[in-house]
């Protein structure tokens, strides 16, 4: 045979050999679904899970960013300025700390210094203004310990202006003026009241002539000794008459006699004052004039007290605060706009929950933040809503928003949370301790509506009435009342899956479903 033939041979042998195995091995393996199909239904039973002893605590979890609290953009009151406003200096770095008093910036040569307020700068402020802005001045100007004035007084006076020209000598720049024409106002009015004090002097100096009268010391002297030789001369002359009547000419006693009386009247005109009504008016003309003189005088120093221009001052509230971002440099054109960014110097994390879980949340309530790091630290909720969430309105619809601020914090733990996304877990109930719990799915209703537990004892079940307490995390709190319950006793929550195939304990099924969702939605 050749070797052609024999390899045919050994090929056909093979071949019948093969398909023997092949149908002998047929025969002996089965597929799954035929395996399936062939096995019995395994025993039905019980789906049992055992009582626990351990603490329930119900939370609400959210996430929320970390960022510095009110925030706030800062603007500068340019239109006063009367030309461009450019930055010259004073460009705080990300991170500084805004202190009240202290300068936030320099625009064309001059600061602008923050101070304590609520209400934003709309006016300059100088002697005579009045009205709330001047309160709030006032106040701030108490709190840096510069004023000593009323702050209930709403007007700018003396007093005001004295301290807030104390507030640039402590930030270290010249007080602001009034301008050139006003200090000419003032000069001319200083003027004016020199004038009027020299005519003053001038009416009550010719006053003082016209009262004294024409008549000096010596003139009243001779007056007076016209007077006593009058007297003497009719003396003499009644004597003669009286030693020798038949020489006395009674014409000669006349003239003696009238002598005298005008002598005296000489005198005493002399004597009375004069008509002065002129120089008194002159005098009160003058002193009406010094007056209104130094009335102007008071007015123009008035209007060159210190003032604070609007430029020239930003009030923020919660100071100190810190500078979150700076929106112009050296050289750049203030117009308007928000020169810098800055907040509140404590941390805080803003996120949102559900309206439903907001009612369960107040301030004041603790929680738990985590940080980046995965450490923890505790927090207080510090507002619940009272601001609408950010985002469009879909987003946030039926949302609330919740504010929390971390306890104390290590510069790393600081600079670590700032900007991230944390997680904030709020306790909102819990029970006292541990306590007997079974899952949810383990209450059933009674008759009556009682709730109850159905108990596995060896091969048998025992229903248990029971009363829930707190559920949480879909365990509930249970206490025995009819009946024994324990930890490690089993509890039935359903049925294996045969059983259910097979319809058998339908019913029971169904009422440990509708007791679960019932209880849970009552005590949950």
């Amino acid at each position: 045979m050749s070797a052609a033939t024999r390899t045919i041979w050994v090929m056909a042998v093979v071949a019948v050999v093969s398909l023997a195995a092949g149908l002998g091995l047929s025969r002996l393996i089965v597929s799954p679904s035929e395996a399936a199909a062939n096995a019995a239904p395994p025993q039905a039973g019980p789906i049992t899970v055992p009582v626990e002893r351990r603490l329930l605590a119900n939370d609400v979890v959210m996430r929320g960013d970390v960022i510095y609290e009110d925030p706030v953009e800062v603007t500068v009151e340019t239109g006063d300025l009367g030309g461009p406003a450019i930055v010259t200096g004073g460009v705080p770095e990300v991170g500084a700390t805004v202190d009240a008093g202290s300068v936030l910036l320099e625009v064309t040569g001059r600061p602008v210094v923050a101070l304590p307020g609520e209400l934003p700068v709309y006016r300059t402020l100088r002697a005579g203004v009045s009205g709330p802005d001047v309160v709030q001045l006032k106040e701030a100007l108490k709190k840096l310990g510069v004023f000593g004035g009323d702050t209930t007084d709403p007007v700018y006076n003396a007093a005001t202006a004295a301290a807030v020209a104390a507030l640039y000598a402590e930030v270290g720049y010249p007080a602001p003026t009034p301008g050139e024409e006003i200090a000419a106002t003032v000069q001319a009015a200083r003027d004016g009241v020199e004038q009027a004090e020299e005519g003053a002097r001038l009416a009550r100096a010719e006053l003082a002539t016209a009262q004294a009268g024409p008549a000096n010391r010596a003139e009243r002297v001779r007056l007076q000794s016209a007077v006593d030789t009058a007297a003497a001369v009719l003396d003499e002359t009644r004597a003669a008459c009286a030693s020798d009547p038949a020489t006395c000419r009674r014409s000669d006693i006349t003239a003696a006699e009238g002598a005298l009386a005008t002598a005296i009247a000489e005198r005493d005109q002399a004597g009375e004052a004069p008509d002065t009504s002129a120089q008194r008016a002159a005098v009160t003309a003058a002193e009406n004039a010094l007056e209104r003189a130094r009335a102007d005088l008071r007015t123009a120093e008035a209007d060159a007290m210190t003032p604070l221009p609007a430029s020239e001052v930003v009030y923020l509230s919660a100071m100190p605060r810190r500078v979150d971002q700076v929106t112009v440099g050296r050289g750049a054109a203030v117009a308007g706009t928000a020169v810098m960014s800055v907040s509140g110097a404590t941390l805080q994390i803003r996120g949102t929950v559900s309206d439903g879980d907001a009612k369960l949340l107040a301030a004041g309530t603790e929680a738990v933040v985590a940080l980046p790091d995965g450490s923890e630290v505790t927090g207080t909720v510090t507002s619940v809503g009272g601001e609408k969430p950010e985002g469009n309105a879909q987003e946030t619809a039926g949302r609330t928003q919740v504010v929390v601020t971390p306890g104390e914090l290590t510069e790393e733990q600081r600079a670590a949370m700032q900007g991230a996304n944390v997680r904030v877990t709020v306790p909102v109930s819990s029970t006292d301790g541990e306590v007997l719990a079974v899952p949810l799915a383990a209450l059933t209703a009674g008759p009556g509506g009682e709730a109850r537990v159905e108990v596995l004892d060896g091969e048998a079940t025992t229903l248990v009435e029971v009363t829930t307490g707190l559920a949480a995390a879909g365990f509930v709190e249970v206490t025995a009342v009819g009946g024994e319950l324990a930890e490690g006793d089993r509890v039935v929550v359903g049925q294996d899956g045969a059983a259910d195939a097979e319809g058998e304990k339908d019913d029971g099924a169904e009422g440990a479903g509708a007791g679960a969702g019932e209880t849970g939605g009552a005590d949950g």
